[in-house]
């Protein structure tokens, strides 16, 4: 919970900081999909900030309530695909198991693995596109929510 609060204060913060239209071509931010073995799954855009509007939504867990989550392997590789440039230039991805515990999970080259043990697996994947030449400054954020099921 810690985890998933430190992430709610930090996107507060950069949509307090400012949302500089910057080169966001879009009217909402792009999609992202998870791949694994080749096979793309959608994920749910959650909250945002994007262009002149910011949008707040539940939590991954709230937000996926009644929707199957994409069964996977353990210890299984997984992408995360955006196919938009520019691509963000911060990213964070949050695992929170059915206990409610939080892990920041480590993303290398946009792929990370599943996790070891059995079960079912929410994540909230947050990015922002932080502005290079302002500190501070964002030019669009996004978190997205998907749910994996370890057999």
């Amino acid at each position: 919970m810690k985890k998933w609060l430190y992430f709610s204060i930090t996107s507060v913060f950069f949509i307090l900081a400012g949302c500089a239209n910057g080169n966001l071509l879009s009217s909402k931010p792009p999609e992202v999909f998870i791949e694994i073995a080749n096979e793309k799954y959608d994920t749910k855009l959650g909250t945002y900030c994007w262009g002149n509007s910011c949008i707040d939504t539940a939590g991954p867990v709230e937000m996926l309530e009644g929707k199957a989550p994409v069964k996977v392997k353990p210890g299984e590789k997984i992408n995360l695909v955006m196919d938009y440039e520019p691509k963000p230039n911060s990213i964070h991805l949050l695992q929170i198991n059915e206990e409610k515990e939080e892990v920041e999970i480590l993303v290398k080259d946009h792929e990370f693995t599943a996790p070891a043990q059995k079960g079912i697996y929410y994540f909230s994947y947050g990015v922002w596109w932080m502005d290079e030449k302002q500190e501070n400054v964002s030019n669009g954020d996004a978190f997205y929510a998907f749910a994996l099921e370890v057999e």
